[in-house]
């Protein structure tokens, strides 16, 4: 029985945020040091990102808010609302992602209806509130009353996959389920300005968006591309718990995003790779299973070389690269042996519209499926890092109805 992702459909809010002028914005705030300019100017001109979304609308050179919350748009000043203020933003304006992004994926799906939808999955690490989007969604867009409501909360950048994973296993174990999936986050809410180096990293990577998805064990119809969830796999790497975390503060939530990151990525994502790598029958005939020589506690992990004339990306044509920041993807392309092209969903992705966090990853799975040189049969690697530092790996299929 194939267990498929069909219907991804993504919403993003309607305010732009053009990266120069944000750049422009974050440098001029009063109190930074000299060092933190530079680092503001620099951290800005190489992310890889032009624009981003938020749904903070007083975000704009123009806004003529009497009474601003984030940002007075006169003094040019970022102004620090507490975390209350930041979560009640996010009940009102999550909700309306959540319920648009999965309204957008029924629709996308004819064959389903709303009263078919058996699981709801929702995924977000942004704001809490209960009842919270799970409920939302049943209520706002008909499903019934019994239907089963699960919520991923506070996971990070990697937590769609793990979401997909759990559809997976509840269409496996009940093959008349019918799971919607959907992600938002609202990233946004939580930026401001600081000298420390983390947390202006964070302020010129992260955005707002949504995305949704329908798993089941229904194929997809005539004309439509779908993705068969194959294998899913989690590494949590030996370093990296202090270079990523997400802790919630007086005045947001604050992120904790080292520089040093893409270098843990560049060393361990071959080790992440390889037990997902391994559990698959087509690529390990392609590959050579050799035992890990890194120490004697390691010694059953699988580690996977390549058997010549193969190639990664020969053996998978499309990956699905978490767009962290440029230099992860960077990292990834040239460790991996990767094709420019490969990286172009993932790079599109951050270009227009930033890091989404846990949204992120099923945009770039979006933009693949809707690549016209996708096709039938062709292998997608999907790959989400978060705290921890966790790694989130996936096989998927493309299958065309």
């Amino acid at each position: 029985m194939a267990v498929t992702l069909r219907a991804l459909q993504t919403v993003v809010p309607p305010t732009i945020l053009i990266q120069e002028q944000v750049r422009d914005i974050f440098a001029a705030q009063p109190g930074l040091s000299r060092l933190a300019q530079r680092l503001v100017s620099t951290s800005f001109n190489v992310s890889g990102i032009e624009t981003r979304h938020t749904v903070i609308a007083e975000l704009t050179l123009d806004n003529d808010s009497a009474d601003p919350q984030f940002f007075d748009a006169r003094q040019q000043l970022l102004l620090v609302p507490s975390t209350r203020v930041r979560n009640e933003l996010y009940i009102t304006e999550a909700t309306k992602l959540f319920v648009e992004a999965g309204r957008r994926a029924l629709a996308a799906c004819p064959d389903i209806r709303p009263e078919d939808v058996t699981h709801v999955v929702t995924v977000s690490c942004t704001g809490f509130y209960a009842p919270g989007p799970d409920y939302m969604l049943v209520r706002e867009l008909g499903l019934n009353a019994s239907t089963q409501r699960y919520h991923l909360g506070f996971m990070g950048c990697y937590a769609s996959m793990p979401a997909l994973r759990t559809a997976k296993q509840f269409v496996e174990a009940d093959p008349n389920a019918v799971v919607l999936v959907v992600s938002a986050e609202l990233c946004s809410l939580h930026l401001r300005t600081s000298s420390d180096p983390d947390t202006i990293v964070a302020s010129s990577l992260f955005s707002d968006g949504a995305a949704a998805g329908i798993v089941s064990s229904r194929a997809p119809l005539p004309g439509e591309k779908a993705l068969g969830l194959d294998l899913f796999e989690t590494v949590i790497t030996p370093v990296g718990e202090g270079d990523m975390a997400w802790k919630i503060g007086d005045e947001g939530f604050e992120m904790i995003l080292s520089t040093y990151v893409p270098h843990i990525i560049d060393e361990h994502i071959e080790s992440a790779l390889a037990p997902l790598f391994a559990r698959d029958a087509s690529i390990t005939r392609q590959l050579v299973a050799v035992p890990c020589e890194a120490d004697a506690a390691a010694s059953a992990a699988p580690v996977l070389t390549l058997a010549p004339p193969a190639t990664l990306s020969s053996v998978i044509e499309h990956w699905a690269i978490h767009p962290g920041g440029r230099s992860i993807l960077d990292k990834t392309e040239a460790k991996l042996g990767l094709r420019p092209d490969q990286l172009l969903p993932s790079r599109e992705t951050l270009r227009t519209n930033g890091n989404m966090s846990s949204a992120t990853i099923l945009f770039v799975m979006k933009a693949i499926l809707d690549g016209p040189a996708t096709a039938d049969g062709e292998r997608v690697c999907a790959m989400a890092f978060g705290p921890g530092l966790t790694v989130e790996s996936g096989l998927m299929t493309v299958i065309e109805g």
